[in-house]
């Protein structure tokens, strides 16, 4: 009998490799927040046109900026504190270095000497001009530079630089957030609520801190809690609390703010701006209830998806819009003044109602001029960010392989 062949011995089956693991993508951008951060720059921009005092109740925008940015930061903060506190100021620094070399240039040439300044002169006047580089304190101003019957009316210095107070209060958030933040996941109601509460005290007068470093604490603690509401957003809080609690206790905390604001009226009415008891305690529940209701669009919705590229381009542009919103508004009273010079506009009733409609043409001529600035100025928010500068950024960018490994 025959023996049949051996048979071979099975081979073993290479296991497949696996396939790699998709590289972490960046978190998309909520479109919500977003939209939010564009009507808070336009609603700044109209407020310094027209002046109208009821703007700071129909939508707080600084509030709302500083609950963004807060949230912003919380997210950021799961990095070392540290290297999150030096990426929020370089983006913020190199703008503001390059809109106060403009300013400072454009006040000295009429007539600003800041060492001979009653306000700010001498040793400590010229230690203020640092504020420009690193703005601890209030970058010095003339409040008077000039005459009325002049190019421009002689408040133009105070008009241009006077909203930097807004960098200067993010700087002191952006420092004490890690502080914040780590006091927030410990005792989370403590101090959300600490913040507005201490307005109070030094808001009203009760507590009188003198000079720029009351004007200050007085704004830090009077935004405090949009910016601390900022990390309640990030990390879920507020979606936990049901929605008919959260608004039934925001709503008697923001009437508090308007019965406060109407026995104690700013010299331009109901101003919340100017009364920072009722500014923080409206902007606080006003606040609470744009974040809590926060959709988290990947994309703006229906009929909003229209203004996508204009949304896009204003939060890629944000820094230098705010900088820049009010000084361009001053560029555009000589601008207009030209027109008088026109031979159509000779007469007394076209003169007149160039009269009645000059704060229009203000506003109409200003987005022009914002949207030039962007152009010449806007890239540095681009290098800043370690980001591709890009001249109109109103879609996705592309962003450098460094930016791209910090993200």
């Amino acid at each position: 009998m025959s023996l049949s062949p051996p048979r071979p011995a099975p081979q073993a089956i290479p296991a497949p490799t696996p396939a790699p693991a998709p590289a972490a993508s960046k978190p998309a951008r909520d479109r919500y927040l977003d939209l939010l951060r564009s009507i808070a720059l336009v609603r700044v921009v109209v407020y310094h046109v027209f002046g109208w005092a009821w703007l700071s109740i129909l939508f707080p925008s600084m509030g709302v900026m500083f609950a963004l940015a807060g949230s912003l930061t919380a997210r950021s903060l799961n990095r070392p504190a540290r290297d999150v506190v030096r990426s929020r100021l370089r983006r913020l620094l190199p703008p503001l270095w390059v809109f106060g070399a403009v300013a400072l240039a454009l006040m000295c040439a009429d007539g600003w000497n800041p060492v001979k300044d009653p306000d700010h002169g001498g040793t400590w006047g010229l230690l203020e001009l640092l504020d420009y580089v690193v703005p601890i304190g209030t970058p010095p101003y003339p409040e008077h530079l000039g005459s009325n019957s002049g190019l421009l009316e002689d408040t133009w210095a105070a008009q241009a630089v006077g909203p930097l107070w807004y960098l200067r209060a993010y700087l002191w958030f952006v420092v004490a957030s890690p502080l914040l933040l780590w006091a927030f996941r410990r005792v989370p109601w403590v101090t959300l609520l600490a913040l507005p509460a201490l307005t109070a005290v030094v808001g009203t007068g009760l507590v009188t801190i003198p000079g720029a470093t009351g004007d200050a604490v007085t704004d830090f603690v009077a935004y405090g809690g949009c910016w601390v509401l900022g990390f309640a957003h990030h990390e879920g809080m507020l979606k936990r609390i049901p929605r008919y609690a959260l608004v039934s206790c925001a709503v008697p905390v923001m009437a508090f703010g308007l019965w406060w604001a109407s026995g104690h009226p700013s010299p331009d009415g109901w101003d919340l701006n100017d009364i920072p008891l009722a500014q923080a305690t409206w902007s606080f529940g006003f606040v609470a209830i744009l974040l809590r209701y926060s959709p988290s669009w990947q994309g703006l919705p229906g009929r909003l998806a229209r203004w996508d590229k204009l949304v896009t381009l204003s939060n890629n542009r944000a820094v230098t819009v705010y900088l820049w919103h009010n000084l361009l508004i001053v560029a555009t009273v000589p601008i207009i003044d030209q027109a008088y010079r026109l031979p159509f506009l000779q007469s007394d009733s076209a003169t007149a109602a160039l009269d009645r409609t000059y704060t229009l043409w203000m506003f109409v001529l200003v987005w022009p001029l914002i949207a030039v600035t962007t152009l010449v100025f806007g890239a540095i928010e681009d290098a800043a960010a370690n980001r591709t500068p890009r001249l109109w950024p109103n879609g996705p960018g592309k962003p450098t392989g460094r930016h791209a490994r910090r993200a």
